[in-house]
């Protein structure tokens, strides 16, 4: 019979061939989670950023030029046919137009306006969590 012989160096585990893995390995591992870590703290950023304030810049954008589209095609209508009584009617037409793309812009600055307002909204969230995750990989390397 053979007898089991204790571990020169004191460790547990160590005459049972278990070693622990080389430093090339464990630092392949650490740049894998780190990767991985900075990958879903950028996601969980963008679903932030995109939940925030910039929705309603753009909803108001969206209202603005459907508003815009039906309001100019009945006023259109209406004014083209006031003005041609006095003045050929492309002329009136080209009238009315002039005045719609200036009220579109107006419109549309105002939105750009409450869109850039939102624009850079900070992602508390996100930044919390890679505080943390900085905190806890900065005491997991001091052990």
């Amino acid at each position: 019979m053979s007898t089991v012989q204790p571990p020169a160096d004191g460790r547990p585990g160590a005459g049972r061939g278990e070693q622990p893995p080389p430093v090339g390995e464990l630092i392949k591992q650490a740049t894998e989670q780190v990767s991985a870590l900075v990958r879903q703290e950028i996601r969980l950023a963008v679903a932030e950023l995109k939940g925030r304030h910039a929705g309603r810049g753009a909803v108001l954008l969206g209202a603005a030029g459907l508003g815009a589209l039906y309001g100019a095609a009945a006023l259109l209508a209406a004014v083209i046919a006031a003005l041609a009584l006095f003045m050929p009617a492309w002329t009136a037409a080209l009238i009315a137009a002039v005045v719609l793309l200036a009220v579109a812009a107006v419109l549309g600055l105002t939105g750009r306006r409450q869109v850039t307002h939102a624009m850079p909204p900070l992602p508390e969230q996100a930044i919390d969590s890679t505080r943390q995750d900085v905190t806890e990989m900065k005491e997991r390397a001091r052990r």
